[in-house]
């Protein structure tokens, strides 16, 4: 117990102790605020669509920034959200397509934005609707024709059937088979199917199969802002004519085409570092993207069926951080980190700096105390003959350690009104001798 109080009064120790707590504290601080991931993969969609041209192109800009990301090739949007749903499939980013995800099945997933439109294309065979002049114009022309509506775990799947539902048609109306893009491709050239459903950008290399078909067209939706009205993360887009393909004149007038939102998603708790990347990445591939946004339209906060994480929407309103802005990504990342630490200790310690005084001078009255309670030992035992001895002995120890007493200027009279009383007990030690 001496041993401990001795520490006590000790302001060295104290000190220490002070320090080895704060080490203490930043270093748990530091276990709970962890770096963001070297190492991410994102589920795309097949080989041949632009979700998966899209993933590469974030590879190769997320690269320079010393990050490597795995692009994961899948059937599409279902897949993407059963993938990035479970935690143990290493999947961290998803694209997704609007207007497909059941929000409430998935809690813990948010957007990051949207990247770019992907209209849904109806390729169909004239000599199919000739009873219509050739043209599709509204989807219930396509009832009793042979259509594909897209593959089992495709957002292709999803919307044209909230398409075909929304139009009055049934399943059972159709001769419909669930195909993909390459199936369903082959079958139209065939002659084995009257119309074939896609869902993808003017960009992705699928559709550059559709137009060496002969007799094929591409439906123009005249209802598409009934669809829009409806089905809120659709958006009306005009294609201008030979925007597919000049060479093969596709379209060969300007139509008009319904597009949700392929958007980019991720789990609730990902790094704000990396929201940062991406979006960085993400608006220098869109800058000269797609043929049918405007410059500068996405990436965007709009047509997304996840909510917005709040960090994207800073950064889409206010773009990068100040770090992230002017220092290297990994340096902005521990510089970051680093300070995500230390504020909230600055927060908690500074309001302790101004206890400071009262603390010191604390100190010093336990100290000065503790000689005080020596002294008055000494001077109750100050009659007994057999004591002097000790008395002598003890009183020059105390007296020594207050000579060796240092304070600053405001508590000189403390120090000095000790040494008096120090002085007092000697005069009644020689008194009784």
């Amino acid at each position: 117990m001496t041993s401990l109080k001795k520490y006590l009064y000790n302001p060295f120790a104290l000190v220490i102790g002070f320090c080895v707590l704060l080490i203490s504290i930043f270093a748990v601080l530091w276990i709970l605020v962890p770096p963001p991931p070297k190492v991410i993969e994102v589920a795309t969609g097949f080989p041949t669509g632009l979700y998966y041209q899209f993933g590469e192109r974030l590879k190769a800009e997320v690269a320079s920034e010393g990050v490597t990301l795995n692009v994961k090739a899948t059937g599409g949007t279902i897949d993407n959200l059963a993938l990035l749903a479970d935690p143990n499939s290493g999947v961290n980013f998803a694209m997704v397509q609007g207007g497909v995800a059941d929000v409430s099945k998935y809690p813990h997933l948010v957007s990051i934005a949207g990247m770019f439109y992907e209209p849904v294309w109806v390729w169909y065979r004239e000599s199919a609707f000739k009873a219509d002049g050739g043209r599709l114009q509204v989807l219930g022309q396509l009832k009793g024709k042979r259509v594909a509506i897209g593959n089992e775990g495709s957002g292709t799947l999803a919307l044209s059937t909230a398409l075909l539902k929304a139009s009055g048609i049934s399943e059972d109306q159709l001769h419909t088979q669930r195909l993909k893009p390459d199936q369903a491709l082959e079958k139209l050239s065939k002659g084995d199917l009257d119309a074939v459903f896609i869902v993808a950008a003017a960009e992705a290399p699928v559709l550059d199969k559709f137009y060496q078909i002969p007799g094929i067209h591409v439906m123009s939706f005249d209802q598409a802002d009934a669809y829009t009205r409806n089905m809120p993360y659709l958006s009306k887009v005009t294609v201008p004519r030979g925007l597919l393909s000049i060479e093969y004149d596709l379209p060969r007038q300007d139509i008009q085409v319904i597009a949700p939102t392929a958007t980019l998603v991720t789990r609730d708790n990902v790094s704000p570092a990396m929201i940062s990347l991406m979006l960085s990445a993400s608006y220098d591939i869109l800058k000269s993207y797609s043929r049918l946004q405007k410059v500068g339209e996405f990436p965007s906060s709009s047509g997304m069926d996840f909510p917005l994480h709040v960090d994207a929407e800073i950064y889409l309103k206010d773009g990068p951080s100040f770090l992230h802005r002017h220092l290297p990504f990994w340096t902005a990342v521990w510089v970051g980190r680093f300070a995500k630490i230390v504020i909230p200790l600055l927060v908690i310690f500074i309001p302790l700096f101004t206890y400071v005084p009262t603390a010191k001078n604390f100190l010093l009255r336990l100290k000065l105390a503790r000689v005080y309670a020596e002294l008055r030992e000494i001077e109750k035992n100050a009659h007994n003959p057999a004591m002097r001895d000790k008395n002598f002995k003890d009183l020059e120890a105390i007296e020594n350690r207050v000579g060796n007493i240092k304070v600053s200027m405001m508590d000189s009279k403390e120090l000095y009104d000790l040494k008096g009383h120090v002085g007092d007990v000697r005069a009644r030690l020689n008194l009784h001798a």
